[in-house]
């Protein structure tokens, strides 16, 4: 199979096709302000973008791993993937706790989803 990559930076891609599953590089909130509420609500929005540039949507993510810089945001971060989940399409996840990239990042999230058949 072929493997593609996308919006490559040098080091890394943002998003790497593999037959019909995709690997999304762990994902932030750019410029969306410091509330972990509204991070995380921006980077699900990216998500669904990313997945539909590439042939896929939120009912076609097998698994998710979030990483908040601090584990005591996690039902603020849960009160938004809740409700943005799927129903019946709710995919494998973990969430950890992480020194994230910069100092004002407070949720990534990395996704493998399949195509749309």
């Amino acid at each position: 199979m072929k493997i593609e990559r996308f919006n490559g930076t040098g080091r890394m891609s943002q998003v790497v096709k593999y037959g019909d599953m995709l690997f999304l590089s762990g994902l932030t909130a750019g410029a969306a302000g410091e509330d972990v509420k509204a991070q995380t609500a921006a980077v699900l929005a990216r998500i669904e973008e990313i997945l539909g540039q590439h042939g896929s949507d939120k009912e076609h993510i097998l698994s998710a791993t979030i990483y908040l810089k601090d584990i005591g945001d996690f039902a603020e971060m849960n009160s938004v993937w809740d409700p943005w989940v799927a129903k019946g399409n709710e995919p494998a996840r973990a969430c950890v706790e992480a020194a994230l990239a910069a100092p004002t990042i407070k949720v990534e999230i990395s996704i493998v989803a399949t195509v749309k058949e």
